[in-house]
Formats: C-alpha cells, structure tokens, sequence
C-alpha cells in the first residue's frame, strides 16, 4: 500500500521588540541568568502585566504579510500547566480569539506553486530554560526569556512531504526579516517550529494519528525529522502495529525521534481568559496604517525584478532571498550598473567572498555604487572581465574604486588595433607549425594563439578585438 503524509507546522517566532511582552525587561541575548527579570515576568503574586503595544503591531503586520483577517477582537488566556521554568503556573497565550486568522503563504517546490493555509497567528509570553549541565546534579532556572514575546503561526496541515515543510518555513523565516518583526536566528531560538505529522493511505481522506515533534531548531533538521517520523509511522503500521498521538522530540545526532510524552489537548491545559488583561480592540484605520507602511515584500520584490531588471527567475529568486541583499542589488542598478551583470557579480564573486569571511551583505566593505562604477569601465571597454576580476578582490579588501585601483595598477585595457596587431604578428611568425594546423581545419587552435597574446599583454587586451584580429591574421 502507498503512504502520504499529511504535515503542518507550528513556527514560533520571538518578536524583535526591545523589551518583553507584558513588562519592561529586556530581551537581549546573552545576559547572565536571571539578570533580565522582574516581579511580572518572575511571577511574583500581586505583579499585573501590562501589554507591549509594539508586540501586538508585529503580529498585525505578519498577519497582513501572509494575507490574514485581522480580528477586530482578541483576547488574551492562561494556558495551564506544570514546569519548573514556568513561574506563573500557567502561560499567558491566546485561545479561540486570536489576533490573525484564515490567511496562506505560496512556496515553490520543483517548479510548482503550492499554497499553504494560515490557520491562525497569535500572541504569547516565552518560558524560562532549564540548564542541566550548569551545576553538577542540579537542573537550575533562567527566567531571563519568560515573558519574551512570540508569535505563533499555525499552518493548514497542507504540506505533504518534508521537502515542502523546509521550502514553507523558510519562506516564514524570510517575510519575517523582511518586515523586520523577527531576526530568525535559529541557533538563539529566535525561530523554531513544531510539526505535526501523519500519514495515510494514498486517496483517502480521513487524517491518521498524528505525533507532534517538538522544538526544531533548523531547516535541515525540520526536513530530516520528518522524513524520518514518515518512514517511523509507515513502519509501524505495515508491522501491524499502531500509531499513537504523542510528543516526540527529535535527536539530531541519532537521526531519529523518540518519545517524549502523550500529546496534550486543549482541555487539559484548561484555558480560560485571562482576568489581568483586557480584550484588544483593534481599529481598522490603525490596521490600514500598518498595511500602508509595510515594505515590498519578497513575492511581489522577485517579479518586480524580473519584469523590470529583465533577470532570470533563478536570479531574482536568490537576491530577493534576504531584504537587504535585494536592497544593495538594487542600488547598484539604480548607480548604473548593468542589472544581470550585477546579479552575476553578486550572486558570484561577491558572495564567495563574504561567505569566505563569515561576513553578511551588511557588513559589505564593498559599497553597492563602486560595484556599478566597475562595471561601468567593463562596458566602456576600460577593463576586460578578466583584468575586473582583480579590481574587485582589490576593491573588497580595501574599499578603494575601480578606477583609482586601475590607474596605479595600470591595469587599463589595450584596445589600440596597431599594438595587438603587433603582438599577433610576432606570435604568428613564432608559430609555424600552429598556423599550418589551423589552416589545415584545426580551428581549435584559435585558442591557444588568443591564450599567447593575452599571455603577452599581461591579460590587458580587449578580448573582443584580439578575436577579431587574429581570424584576420591566421585566414588572411
């Protein structure tokens, strides 16, 4: 019998807000343990929480970004539960009135638009972190994250291989650096989901048993430990065996999930509203504000530089990756450079270099209109692309210009037809034997008579006119 899956994602995404949720504090990265606390987010009885109003802009702005109804009313609820690094008792979260609701996202996969639904996206406090290696048999607390403010963003259960799982939160990762609401550092936590998977027979309709895997903290992971709860749960069953709804947790040095506890329900954790926190009533003409201020966003940024740059899809596909990397390719079309010629410099040269120096495109010595003045002295026929290929090592390592890199290297190209026509003349006379082939069909041997004049000339001939010159001197 043949299997598919049926997969949804839960993807948590910490908001880049300076300070937590429902108080003050800071959530910056790093800070020695429990430094960044107070009674609110410690728990202290009495503490009243009082929202974060930036939190709930982010979330709107997400909601929009991935074509959500926003709610005109949402309200907050305690979702109860036991754990040491839970101080309340209990986490503040949202229910059945969340702020984001019936939206979808498009991905790509092999070539094909598949669209995923949004079921909801709503607002909640982090927990704490339990250490378990700091003391020497003791698990202790940080109460530093409880009360940062996430987002969740619950799909449709639309996905149905884990390579699509990768390609949807991926796309999740980028609308949310575009809008600048999450920096989705996985390696920090900033970003990380839950799947939900199951599987069933090919054609039918009804969804199996599914397990839920928890806290996957990277987009080979979330692929990996999909593919592998897939094969776990149509392994079981054709072994007569049953799949049960559970908690799995994912073990990235073994390969494999394993189980962690029964799957929870939404009785058991017993929600109710929130008595501290009011409803928020959200004003369409505040809504209308924030979609009015919202970036381009990546979808509509790649067919614009398709339609107006006339690049390739691949190529706009990978500068429309990273806002900012779409922003510097587009200041240098902006300066004059050639669009493809810049995406081909960008995509290439450039981001070998900064990947060589574990640099982002932020951290670019290189500015984007010194990138448009180089290719400008290729067009003009100043440089050959050979001879650009120094003048940008030399530009990124140093910050200096094309040009001034060229007139002190003199590394300006030979176009003059009288100088190369020498240096053919010389080469020819010296190569009898090479002309003779050539003559006799060898055609092949164009190469190397372009290779020894542009040996002779230090790289500096114009490539084009050394072409042309030499069918002349070797068919004449």
């Amino acid at each position: 019998m043949k299997y598919e899956a049926v997969i949804g994602l839960e993807v948590h995404a910490q908001l880049s807000t300076d300070s937590k949720i429902f108080c003050g504090c800071s959530t910056g990265f790093g800070a020695e343990p429990n430094t960044q606390t107070c009674p609110v987010c410690s728990g202290m009885p009495g503490a009243l929480p009082v929202m974060n109003r930036k939190a709930l802009e982010y979330t709107v702005k997400s909601g929009l970004a991935m074509n959500c109804r926003i709610s005109p009313l949402s309200i907050f609820a305690r979702k109860n539960y036991f754990y040491p690094d839970l101080p309340k008792g209990y986490q503040i979260s949202q229910y059945d009135k969340p702020i984001c609701e019936h939206g979808h996202v498009d991905i790509v996969v092999d070539n094909a638009v598949r669209r995923i639904g949004i079921t909801r996206i709503h607002m909640e406090e982090d927990a704490g972190k339990n250490l378990h290696e700091t003391a020497p048999g003791y698990s202790i607390v940080d109460l530093n994250r409880a009360c940062v403010p996430l987002m969740e963003i619950v799909s449709e259960p639309d996905m149905r291989t884990p390579r699509e799982a990768a390609v949807y939160m991926k796309k999740i990762r980028t609308i949310l650096r575009y809008l600048g609401v999450c920096d989705g550092n996985m390696e920090q936590g900033s970003l990380r989901c839950d799947a939900n998977v199951s599987v069933r027979p090919v054609g039918r309709k009804e969804f199996g048993t599914r397990s839920e895997l928890k806290n996957i903290n990277s987009f080979r992971f979330v692929e990996k430990a999909i593919e592998y709860e897939i094969d776990r749960q149509i392994r079981l069953i054709e072994s007569g065996g049953k799949v049960v709804q559970e908690t799995r947790l994912w073990d990235a040095a073994a390969g494999r999930t394993y189980s962690m506890r029964g799957k929870e329900e939404a009785h058991d954790y017993r929600y109710f509203p929130d008595p501290d926190l009011v409803p928020i009533e959200v004003d369409a003409a505040w809504v209308d504000g924030i979609r009015g201020a919202m970036v381009e966003l990546p979808d509509a940024r790649r067919e614009r530089f398709v339609s107006e740059f006339g690049l390739p899809e691949y190529d706009a596909e990978v500068l429309t990756a990273e806002r900012s990397l779409a922003e510097w390719f587009e200041s240098v079309a902006r300066a004059g450079g050639a669009p493809k010629a810049a995406s081909n410099w960008i995509m290439g040269d450039l981001m070998k270099l900064l990947n060589e120096d574990n640099r982002s495109i932020d951290d670019c010595p290189l500015k984007p209109a010194q990138l448009a003045a180089m290719l400008k002295l290729i067009d003009e026929g100043v440089i050959s692309g050979k001879i650009a290929k120094t003048v940008f090592d030399e530009m990124y390592r140093t910050g200096r210009d094309a040009a001034e890199i060229v007139k002190e290297k003199g590394l300006v190209q030979i176009s003059d037809e009288s100088a190369i026509e020498d240096e053919i003349r010389r080469i020819v006379d010296a190569s009898p034997k090479e002309l003779e082939r050539y003559r006799a069909g060898d055609v092949k041997l164009m190469g190397f008579f372009v290779g020894q004049v542009m040996k002779a000339t230090k790289g500096k001939a114009n490539p084009k006119v050394v072409n042309e010159l030499l069918r002349k001197a070797l068919e004449g």
